[in-house]
């Protein structure tokens, strides 16, 4: 009986230590980074069954509000190497092991 409280008390720790974004790299201005970052966020927790749904959202936001040419990928265990625009970079994790790469290229 103790053990389960115990690993609920454990587990509700790590929820809430890894519920925060925490940038990985970015070379996008202050103002931008924040935006996209909130963005991000927000469509990681309206899609949380579906990357797909997230990605979709986050693309079809930043095209809008910064010009086309935005590209997302979000998942787990994921490597890449990508050409971008100079300051048009987020890649990020949310939610412990989610990670949200966010980028810019003509």
């Amino acid at each position: 009986m103790e053990e389960a409280e115990e690993e609920k008390k454990d587990e509700a720790d790590y929820k809430r230590l890894h519920s925060f974004p925490l940038i990985r790299h970015s070379d996008m201005p202050e103002e931008m980074r924040v935006e996209t970052m909130e963005l991000c966020v927000t469509a990681c927790e309206k899609h949380a069954t579906n990357n797909e749904s997230a990605a979709k959202m986050i693309k079809e936001t930043m095209d809008k509000k910064f010009g086309s040419s935005w590209h997302v990928v979000i998942g787990e265990g994921f490597g890449f190497e990508i050409t971008h625009e100079v300051k048009n970079l987020l890649y990020m994790f949310f939610g412990g092991s989610l990670a949200v790469c966010v980028w810019k290229c003509s």
